[in-house]
C-alpha cells in the first residue's frame, strides 16, 4: 500500500469515528441546527471537540516549545519560505479570477524571493512594497459564483465550508513537496510547516480561550466571516441576500 493509500484509509477510520460519537451526543447546552449556514453542526461539533482535543495533547505543546527553542529570525525564515510557495499558488489562482495585475505582482514577489531572497528565506519583495495577494482555489471558486456550500468542520484541518473543503487538494498539494523527491524529506516538511503555522495561531488561540463563552460559535462565525471578504475582496454583499445551498453572486471586480 503506497503512502497516498495509507493517507486515505487513515482519513476514513477517522471520518468513521467520528461519525459514531456524533451520533451518541451533543454538548449540553448546545443549540444544534438554528443557523442556515450549519447544517451539520451536530457533526460539526464532535469533530472539533476531537480536533481541540489532539492541538491540546500534541500540536500545542510542539508548536509551544518550537516558538521557545527556535529564534525568532529563524522562524521568521520558515514562514517566508512557505509562503514564498502560496505566493506561487496565488498567481495562479489571480490568474484563473483574471486579476492581471495582482497576478504580475506575486509573480514578481516569487522571483525576487527566489533569486534575491535566498529560496525564499528572505521576504525582499515586502521590502518593495510588493504586498502579498493571498488567493487559493477556494477563493477562485467563490469568484466564479461557486456558493460557499454548509459550514464543516474537518478532521484535523479544522473550519472548512463545503466549497474550500472540494478545492484543498489543490490548494494543499502546491507546497515545498513539489521540489522534494525524498519522503523522508517530505514528512520533515509537512511537520515543519504544521508546527511553524500553530506556532504563529498560539496568541489567537489564547485570545479565543479568555474571550469566547463558546468557541466552536466564535470560531465558526470568524471563518466564515473572513472567508466572504477574501471572496468578495473586502466588499461582500449582505448576508441576507446569501443562500449557502446556491451559487453566490458574483463579486464585483
Amino acid at each position: 500500500m503506497n503512502a497516498f493509500a495509507r493517507r486515505g484509509v487513515l482519513a476514513a477510520s477517522c471520518c468513521a469515528v467520528l461519525l459514531l460519537q456524533a451520533c451518541a451526543s451533543v454538548p449540553a447546552g448546545a443549540t444544534v441546527g438554528e443557523d442556515p449556514r450549519d447544517p451539520w453542526e451536530r457533526w460539526n461539533r464532535q469533530v472539533y471537540t476531537f480536533n481541540d482535543a489532539v492541538d491540546n495533547a500534541v500540536l500545542k505543546p510542539v508548536a509551544t516549545a518550537y516558538q521557545k527553542v527556535v529564534p525568532s529570525m529563524a522562524r521568521q525564515g520558515v514562514d517566508n519560505f512557505f509562503g514564498n510557495f502560496s505566493d506561487a499558488w496565488s498567481f495562479v489562482n489571480n490568474l484563473l479570477q483574471g486579476k492581471v495585475e495582482n497576478g504580475l505582482r506575486d509573480m514578481f514577489r516569487v522571483t525576487t524571493n527566489t533569486v534575491f531572497g535566498l529560496g525564499g528565506l528572505l521576504d525582499i519583495a515586502t521590502e518593495m512594497r510588493l504586498d502579498r495577494q493571498g488567493e487559493d482555489f477556494g477563493q477562485t471558486l467563490g469568484y466564479w459564483g461557486v456558493g460557499s456550500g454548509p459550514y464543516v468542520v474537518l478532521p484535523l484541518f479544522g473550519p472548512s465550508t463545503l466549497r474550500d473543503t472540494t478545492a484543498l487538494p489543490l490548494d494543499t498539494y502546491v507546497s515545498p513537496n513539489l521540489v522534494v523527491d525524498d519522503s523522508a524529506a517530505r514528512v520533515g516538511l509537512t511537520t515543519l510547516g504544521v508546527v511553524n503555522l500553530r506556532s504563529n495561531l498560539l496568541g489567537a488561540s489564547r485570545m479565543l480561550d479568555d474571550v469566547a463563552l463558546d468557541k466552536y460559535n466564535f470560531t465558526r462565525d470568524a471563518y466564515l466571516q473572513r472567508r466572504r471578504n477574501l471572496v468578495f475582496d473586502g466588499n461582500p454583499p449582505s448576508q441576507a441576500e446569501e443562500r449557502f445551498d446556491l451559487p453566490e453572486a458574483e463579486p464585483k471586480k
